[in-house]
């Protein structure tokens, strides 16, 4: 039996992650989960060419269907945390780094990692 490719592992998990924040907030539509597979494929070849990032594109793969979300369909995800104001969406952080978790930066509050939200 063959060693499983670390680059399909790290794409199919980012993948995994992102459809469960999709899921979660109850936007997983073919459209969008179309768009998903996009930033995975256009992030296969970048991983390709810098193998050391392969911890990053989990954080990275959300980033992208965040930006093609809100060109789009507006902004994804919605904040929960902040109740007044502007409706305003998460961030990603670290923005190129492992471990990526779901942020507000208006509060500074981590609200879940990214494949955690409820």
């Amino acid at each position: 039996m063959s060693k499983p490719d670390p680059v399909e592992q790290a794409l199919h998990t980012a993948r995994a992650l992102v459809l469960a924040d999709l899921s979660a907030r109850k936007v997983a539509e073919a459209e969008i989960v179309s768009l998903v597979e996009d930033a995975v494929a256009d992030r296969r070849w970048w991983v390709e060419q810098w193998p050391d990032g392969l911890a990053y594109v989990a954080g990275l793969v959300a980033q992208d269907v965040q930006d093609a979300l809100l060109e789009r369909y507006g902004r994804w995800p919605l904040c929960p945390v902040c109740d007044s104001g502007e409706p305003h969406a998460l961030d990603v952080e670290p923005e190129l780094g492992p471990d990526p978790h779901w942020v507000c930066g208006r509060a500074g509050v981590v609200v879940a990692p990214v494949g955690g939200l409820t």
